[in-house]
C-alpha cells in the first residue's frame, strides 16, 4: 500500500547507510555495472516512476546509486524485464488480495519472496501463488540449499538442479517393454477381424495387475 511504501522508506535508507556508509560510490563493497551496455540499460530505467533515494550516476565510472523507485506503474520497462542492477521499485497494491493476483497474472516468476510478521500471510502467499523457488522473510537462500532443488517453471525455466535433482532433471528415464516370442499367439487379439470377444479379451489384458507376461526394464 502507499502507507507501507511511505513507512518503507526511512528503513531503506538506513539499511544503505549502514551497508555502504554516506558515500555508497567511495565504498569498497559497493559494485559497478559489468559493461557500458548495461550500464545504459539500466540508467534508463531511472526514468520509471519517482527517485525516492539515490538515483546519482556516472557513465565513465559505470556507477549507479543504490536506489528506489516510488510510484512505479505496472506498465513501466523496469516492470516488464529483469533489472540485474541497484535498483529496487515499488510498486503498490491495495492489499494482499491484489498482490496475489498480480503475480497470478503475469508468468511463473523464478522466485517468490514474502515478508512479513504473521506467518499466515507468508503461508498464504506461498499457498496460492506458483514460482520456480519461494522464500519466506529472506531473499536467495533457498538458492545456497543442496538439499532444495532450484530451477524455475513455465517462462522462468524448466527442470531444476542441486544435488540428485540435477541428477534427475539431466538423466532421462526410458520406457522400456520386452516381450517374449513365444506368446506371439495371444497377439491375434489385437489385429482384425475385430469382435465384441478380442475387445473383452484387450480390455482384461491391460488393466493394472501386480503380474502379467511383460518384464518393464
Amino acid at each position: 500500500t502507499i502507507e507501507t511504501q511511505e513507512r518503507l522508506m526511512p528503513c531503506l535508507r538506513q539499511a544503505i547507510r549502514e551497508f555502504y556508509g554516506c558515500s555508497p560510490r567511495d565504498s569498497p563493497d559497493f559494485g559497478r555495472m559489468i559493461n557500458d551496455k548495461h550500464f545504459q540499460r539500466v540508467r534508463a530505467l531511472l526514468d520509471c516512476g519517482r527517485v525516492a533515494i539515490g538515483g546519482e550516476t556516472d557513465e565513465c565510472d559505470r556507477y549507479i546509486a543504490p536506489t528506489i523507485l516510488a510510484d512505479v506503474k505496472e506498465w513501466e520497462p523496469i516492470m516488464q524485464q529483469e533489472v540485474f542492477g541497484p535498483i529496487l521499485p515499488i510498486f503498490t497494491v491495495r492489499d494482499l488480495d491484489e498482490a496475489i493476483q498480480y503475480i497470478n497474472s503475469k508468468e511463473r516468476p523464478l522466485a517468490v519472496y514474502a515478508f512479513s510478521c504473521d506467518c499466515k500471510v507468508v503461508n498464504r502467499v506461498l499457498d496460492c501463488t506458483s514460482s520456480g523457488g519461494f522464500c519466506g522473510n529472506d531473499c536467495m537462500m533457498h538458492v545456497t540449499l543442496v538439499s532444495l532443488p532450484f530451477g524455475g517453471i513455465g517462462y522462468s525455466g524448466m527442470g531444476k538442479y542441486h544435488g540428485k535433482y540435477g541428477f534427475d532433471t539431466f538423466t532421462h528415464e526410458r520406457g522400456c517393454l520386452y516381450r517374449c516370442m513365444g506368446l506371439e499367439a495371444i497377439n491375434c487379439v489385437r489385429y482384425p477381424p475385430y469382435s465384441q470377444r478380442k475387445l473383452d479379451l484387450l480390455i482384461s489384458t491391460t488393466e493394472v495387475k501386480r503380474r502379467s507376461f511383460c518384464t518393464l526394464l
